[in-house]
């Protein structure tokens, strides 16, 4: 059966379409990861991710006959454009049936390689059982996604251009599952000349169906799936993909989606290309092998399989690539109402970076603040950093791996606060320089109390803070001129509607 597919590979027909894609080395994180770290550049291709390969190599192989009635596929996204793109180039018609919910600009894709749009239901089992239909009432063949031997030795051929590129030994390749038909085709070519080389896949925490399904022995269906990396989001691996995974890969690491966008960043980094999640996962999980595996002066290949990534993403992604990373600790603090209390929890923190801090006046008793810290040792760096705060008598809770918190809460904190008076609202701007936050608070004081505070580093050369101050009418003419002395530029908001409506007393 291997030796079947090893042909297949050999005779399949891609380069009519793609490219053969380089091997880079990547030389930022291999420093990081003391391992020798080569990407497979599949996001270069002509539709941005490997999906022609296998789409070309079906469509090939049909007969003059049944090729000219047409092709049909149901997809959201990358098997949809390498579908069309091998259709336009064969000169045949073809039909993809996409989800009401897929983005346009994937539909708009589609459109300009020539393919016939039908959008049908909302996820991608309901444009699935369209498209069946479809291709029953019309003679179309279906191309599926992943479970076809021709697809599948498409695929393959990454694999065979992997051992080609490569003169020294591999360790490992990680390579991305969804279906399955990537790791099926590189991984029956790979081990059938290199059995020693592992085969890692590599699937999201929310959508492991591969490796639920070699755990259990047998294909299991997900109830649901996360669709932060969509193009891996199946709740059912193919049956001849399943077959060959239970042969020739040797395990399934699984990431979370913070270690998914710590990866797009690590890849931007080194070749300056953003990644769609799903592209990304291999990187993700080569991180997670290695740490567990404290190895080192290793060779590993990942598959970089797409870059067809949404532009609205981008905010997430940048938002949770340090949490992903473990260069970011989020936690929850309660400390004193009173003046100066923000200082003093400041200084407790000393020159660590203050990413986020996020307060609104509740009582006269005590404040929660939510609050980001930048750390650069890990987990063992932040356990310290909780001890230390408990230590210094505050109660102290750990966000970072609390989904709703970070998904939702750190944007919720806030509210109009009851009893509050004379408060004055302002924004402030500083240069962002390591401790800078700590020096805005000392020239700041503590002869008022703040009221709601608001601070995120994005990154940018400067910091951008919105602070409620409770300034007594007697104090008025003395804050004012604390004001002029500070030297930061400022706006007051006071009389800003969305303030009145959403956070003013």
């Amino acid at each position: 059966m291997q030796e079947r597919y090893i042909e297949r590979i050999l005779k399949a027909r891609v380069y009519d379409v793609a490219i053969e894609s380089p091997l880079e080395a990547a030389p930022r994180l291999s420093r990081r990861l003391g391992n020798r770290v080569l990407f497979k550049r599949e996001d270069l291709q002509p539709v941005f991710s490997f999906k022609l390969r296998g789409a070309y190599n079906k469509i090939a192989h049909l007969s003059e006959t049944v090729a000219r009635r047409g092709v049909i596929c149901a997809s959201a996204g990358n098997h949809a454009q390498g579908v069309a793109l091998a259709a336009r180039r064969r000169g045949i018609p073809s039909v993809i049936v996409m989800p009401q919910t897929t983005p346009n600009i994937k539909v708009q894709a589609v459109l300009d390689l020539g393919g016939e749009v039908i959008l049908h239901g909302d996820d991608f089992d309901h444009a699935y059982e369209q498209a069946v239909e479809v291709a029953r009432d019309r003679g179309l063949t279906f191309i599926h996604p992943f479970d076809d031997p021709d697809v599948i030795a498409g695929q393959g051929t990454i694999g065979m251009e992997i051992l080609r590129q490569h003169s020294g030994a591999i360790d490992a390749i990680f390579v991305p599952i969804g279906g399955g038909g990537l790791v099926a085709g590189i991984a029956a070519y790979v081990k059938s000349l290199y059995p020693q080389v592992r085969i890692v896949g590599v699937e999201p925490e929310d959508a492991a169906s591969m490796h639920d399904s070699l755990l259990a022995g047998r294909r299991v269906t997900l109830e649901r799936v996360g669709i932060f990396a969509d193009g891996v989001a199946v709740r059912r691996v193919g049956e001849e993909t399943f077959r060959l995974a239970q042969k020739y890969v040797d395990e399934v690491v699984l990431v979370s989606t913070d270690e998914i966008c710590a990866a797009i960043q690590d890849i931007f980094e080194d070749n300056r290309t953003i990644a769609e999640p799903a592209g990304a996962l291999a990187v993700a999980g080569l991180k997670k092998y290695v740490a567990r595996e404290s190895c080192t002066d290793r060779s590993f290949v990942t598959l970089n399989c797409g870059a067809n990534i949404n532009f609205d993403r981008l905010r997430h992604v940048a938002e949770r690539a340090d949490l992903g990373a473990g260069r970011e600790a989020l936690l929850a603090v309660e400390i004193p109402e009173a003046p100066g209390s923000f200082l003093r929890f400041c200084q407790l923190l000393g020159r660590r970076g203050v990413t986020e801090f996020n307060y609104r006046y509740a009582d006269t008793q005590s404040a929660r603040i939510f609050v980001g810290i930048a750390i650069h040792e890990g987990r063992r760096e932040k356990e310290a950093l909780l001890a230390q705060v408990a230590e210094a008598g505050y109660r102290v809770f750990d966000m970072s791996d609390d989904e709703m918190a970070k998904l939702h809460v750190r944007y919720m904190v806030g509210g109009h606060a009851q009893g509050l008076e004379h408060e004055r609202l302002f924004r402030f701007e500083f240069p962002e320089r390591p401790g800078a936050l700590l020096r805005f608070l000392e020239a700041i004081g503590s002869s008022w109390n703040i009221s709601l505070f608001h601070y995120r580093n994005h990154g940018s050369d400067y910091g951008r803070v919105l602070a409620g101050v409770q300034v007594p009418p007697a104090d008025a003419g003395e804050f004012e001129q604390h004001l002029r002395e500070l030297q930061y530029a400022y706006t007051e908001e006071t009389g800003n509607p969305a303030y009145r409506l959403f956070l003013g007393g």
